[in-house]
């Protein structure tokens, strides 16, 4: 890939909106050329509430972003999120019409698009249709089919619903900001791509990511997306109960749980009390951390618990369901003190922090290595990869066009043939085509 192609990743969280622009150094690493940062005030739980104040934000972060790297965004790479995101499972088939020939791509794409096709609830879309496994006939547990001969196709699907409406608003924020949309990723994906490892996926593994208004969990095995869910809680709520439970202002609640705050009460003593200055010569607080973590805890094992439940629903505890990788948490939320050993008594599984830092190039800033920043970077990173796709099938284009010239009287039809071959795209990018064209025609 040509080190000079420039990808931009934007990230509009409940919380933040981070625009992060970067390219590929010559070892692979993503070097990190500037990063716009802007409170996000018109998103609620992941869905946008305020198109306008969206905007603004979006405007805030990505002109920053601008001013540090002295490049001019055009283009950036989006994830979609929140509470109206689903997902479920069906299974689907299709008859051909000669069992004698081999499977092929064609025939996968028809299964595919037969359950894109299927009914949804009034407003919603189908966004995501992820094959899990394939029966041929009567033999089951297939992951690749094609090459094999059968009359009956058929396969497990992971389907991903999101509301219509939802995903138009997100649509009109970035071409009202004045951009285009050149990728478009499902966040927990995305957090995946920055965070997990191959060997993680293979194995099986639960990301949990904590964000500002949601929590996305996906789920992994044998390197397959098996389950998503989005969870309508986040950091957000356990800021709102200490604001509640401790009579502070939100500023206030946030800086005791970043600084002070604990998942796991009984690591603070009942002597240890952190002050709090009042508003406009009022007389300051005294709150003690016991009480503080105790606030945290009740919220954060609600969150976790209702997680749990998703992995539950998901069957880790079967055979062939097992997460020998555990959990990985990431995502701004995942920062709470003893988070991690609250999540491992809750499920008794593996757990470790995510930090994106794997794929930052050396001499990157510190905080990017920051969980908050996982989903941006993962965006930049499918972006980029967008990108080299791109380049291939442009490559593939071009060198078909130079044989067929050089054959022309000798292949004439073959290389007709050939060149009206669709290429077989990738799931995700198949996805990524119709979500775009989805998208654009959301005015």
């Amino acid at each position: 890939m040509d080190s000079n192609k420039i990808g931009v990743g934007l990230d509009i969280g409940t919380t933040k909106i981070v625009a992060i622009i970067g390219k590929k150094n010559e070892y692979g690493k993503l070097e990190i050329l500037g990063t716009g940062y802007a409170k996000s005030v018109g998103v609620k739980r992941g869905v946008v509430t305020n198109i306008t104040q969206t905007i603004q934000s979006i405007q805030q972060a990505i002109e920053e972003a601008e001013a540090v790297s002295n490049f001019k965004i055009t283009d950036v790479s989006v994830g979609i999120a929140g509470q109206h995101i689903r997902s479920l499972h069906h299974s689907d088939y299709i008859t051909r019409e000669n069992p004698d020939s081999v499977i092929n791509a064609a025939d996968i794409e028809r299964l595919t698009d037969q359950v894109h096709n299927l009914a949804m609830m009034p407003g919603e879309e189908i966004i995501h249709v992820i094959p899990q496994n394939y029966k041929v006939d009567s033999e089951p547990n297939i992951n690749e089919p094609v090459g094999m001969y059968g009359g009956r196709l058929e396969a497990n699907f992971h389907v991903v619903v999101g509301q219509i409406a939802s995903i138009r608003n997100i649509g009109r924020c970035i071409t009202n900001a004045g951009l285009k949309l050149s990728n478009i990723t499902l966040e927990p994906l995305a957090s995946a791509e920055a965070v997990l490892s191959d060997e993680e996926k293979e194995a099986g593994v639960a990301l949990i990511d904590i964000g500002g208004g949601t929590t996305d969990l996906a789920i992994f095995k044998d390197g397959i997306i098996r389950h998503t869910a989005v969870i309508p809680f986040g950091g957000n709520v356990v800021t709102e109960d200490i604001k509640e439970g401790c009579a502070i202002i939100e500023k206030q609640a946030e800086l005791l749980k970043l600084k002070f705050g604990s998942a796991w009460p009984a690591e603070n003593k009942d002597s240890e009390i952190v002050s709090i200055p009042g508003l406009r010569g009022r007389d300051p607080k005294e709150i003690t951390l016991k009480n503080l973590s105790k606030i945290i805890h009740a919220r954060t094992t609600e969150i976790i618990e209702q997680v749990f439940q998703e992995i539950k629903k998901y069957g880790h505890d079967t055979k062939h369901g097992k997460l020998i990788a555990g959990i990985v948490l990431t995502g701004g939320g995942s920062q709470i003190k003893h988070l991690k050993q609250l999540v491992e008594y809750i499920t008794g599984m593996d757990t470790r922090i995510g930090y994106p830092n794997e794929h930052l190039a050396g001499d990157s800033e510190e905080y990017l290595s920051s969980p908050i920043y996982a989903t941006s970077v993962g965006l930049l990173m499918s972006g980029l990869e967008k990108m080299e796709q791109d380049d291939r099938l442009k490559d593939l284009e071009e060198t078909v066009d130079m044989k067929d010239k050089a054959n022309a009287e000798e292949t004439q039809d073959e290389a007709v043939k050939q060149k009206m071959k669709p290429k077989r795209k990738g799931f995700f990018e198949r996805w990524g085509d119709r979500l775009k064209d989805f998208l654009e025609n959301a005015e």
